[in-house]
């Protein structure tokens, strides 16, 4: 997630002005006040050089936090357990599949066009479904994140 959310300013008391490389969004986000100490914690992310810059660990619990969750972005906030992340031909998310085959388009196009993929697939599941997902997606233009 660091590739998606880029810190760009840091405004002070813990504030800081994020990037979002997918949708071009900026946003404020705030350390929540109860993960102020997790946050100036960082020894539970340096062996994560890509992890998000507000992700912490709980070294007692082992339980990862997210330390802006009250301010957290607008596609955090949208994230539920996708595997596949699909962006159109200008990075902007298209659509998701979420779980092991539940295909979410977010745009009537990428919805006429799962349409005709699902058909194809019957049969299929595991790395077979991906592949073949992600190969009819990329030839119509889209791009498809893991």
């Amino acid at each position: 997630m660091r590739n998606v959310h880029t810190v760009v300013e840091e405004r002070g008391n813990y504030t800081f002005v994020v990037h979002n490389a997918y949708s071009g969004d900026v946003k404020e986000v705030r350390v929540d006040p109860d993960k102020i100490a997790l946050f100036e914690d960082e020894s539970s992310i340096e062996e994560l050089p890509d992890a998000c810059p507000f992700l912490r660990f709980d070294g007692k619990t082992g339980k990862a936090w997210c330390t802006v969750h009250l301010t957290r972005p607008e596609i955090c906030r949208d994230y539920c357990c996708w595997r596949l992340l699909i962006l159109d031909w200008q990075s902007k998310r298209a659509g998701r599949v979420m779980y092991q085959t539940t295909f979410i388009p977010d745009t009537e196009e990428l919805r006429r066009l799962w349409e005709g993929v699902q058909p194809t697939l019957g049969g299929l599941c595991g790395t077979e479904w991906d592949d073949a997902v992600i190969s009819a997606l990329t030839a119509a233009g889209y791009r498809v994140r893991r």
